[in-house]
């Protein structure tokens, strides 16, 4: 009689067990949803793209002139003006919900002799640039970054090509360290033209600006194809 009891009451527990997570649902690690929708779950940085092997987002190395910056989202603001019809100044939200996102796998070349190649999400560069309405006096652009960096490029540069200005790379939102909440990605550039942080872009009349790197000696055009140094 006592063994039999034991199987019952064992038998009971059981029941009531499975009972308790019926009621209760599956355990948490199981989870995908919730009664008020799905659940998001964090991004994960994707390491290849249609067949192209992708660099880390950790294979770059800090070499920024102040160290990298933290730009806070509800304080940051865009602004493009010089030489244009408008000034228009936007918040980081406005740039991505104004203008269509572009994707692009471009590689990054170092004058310190790494590289990295890297799946980049942004709008296009010339879409801000028509949008305030270039001045045909224009022929430059100044990008200037939150740290005080400057760099050049001819319009025709940045109006002629799909130049994007980044704020995702490899499906992560840029961190601070890579240029938050803006970098351009300046293909067939060296990589002292790739400019992080931007706050500014202003259209210009003056070819003969130099920004940071470029008054240290380095090339104002800064092509890949004809080396860093100024001639």
């Amino acid at each position: 009689m006592m063994r039999s009891g034991v199987i019952l009451l064992a038998a009971g527990l059981i029941i009531l067990a499975m009972v308790a997570v019926i009621v209760a649902g599956p355990p948490a690690f199981f989870a995908g949803s919730t009664g008020s929708g799905t659940v998001p779950l964090g991004a994960v940085e994707v390491r290849s793209y249609q067949g192209t092997d992708l660099s880390s987002i950790g294979a770059f190395r800090e070499n920024s002139i102040r160290g990298p910056q933290q730009v806070d989202e509800t304080t940051y603001r865009l602004t493009v003006s010089g030489l244009t019809s408008t000034t228009d100044v936007y918040t980081y939200r406005q740039v991505l919900d104004t203008y269509p996102h572009y994707t692009k796998v471009v590689t990054l070349h170092c004058v310190e002799g790494w590289d990295a190649t890297i799946l980049w999400e942004g709008v296009l560069v010339r879409d801000l640039i028509r949008h305030a309405g270039p001045d045909p006096r224009a022929n430059t652009v100044v990008f200037t970054a939150r740290d005080g960096y400057t760099t050049s490029f001819p319009l025709t540069y940045l109006m002629d090509r799909d130049i994007i200005m980044a704020y995702r790379m490899n499906n992560l939102t840029l961190p601070a360290e890579r240029g938050y909440p803006f970098q351009l990605v300046a293909e067939e550039k060296w990589g002292y033209k790739w400019i992080k942080w931007i706050e500014k872009i202003e259209l210009t009349d003056d070819p003969t600006y130099r920004g940071y790197w470029e008054q240290r000696g380095y090339s104002n055009t800064g092509d890949l194809a004809s080396g860093f140094f100024s001639k």
